[in-house]
């Protein structure tokens, strides 16, 4: 006897293998992951962060040497 299988279920699973082998493909060929891309932008949001926070605001006079 055969063994019975959702068609639905079977379409959408295939529909999930063939979208993240796509997605692998992308990865391996652009070189890096989500979360790597992630951290190199959050280590860019800081140090602009910290580059602000050293900055003199336009609104405080020069000082005198």
């Amino acid at each position: 006897m055969s063994q019975i299988i959702n068609l639905r279920t079977r379409r959408k699973q295939a529909a999930r293998d063939a979208a993240r082998a796509e997605g692998s493909a992308k990865a391996a060929k652009h070189g890096q992951s989500k979360a790597l891309t992630t951290l190199h932008k959050a280590r860019a949001d800081k140090a602009e962060r910290d580059l602000d926070g050293h900055r003199l605001s336009a609104q405080e006079p020069p000082r005198e040497a």
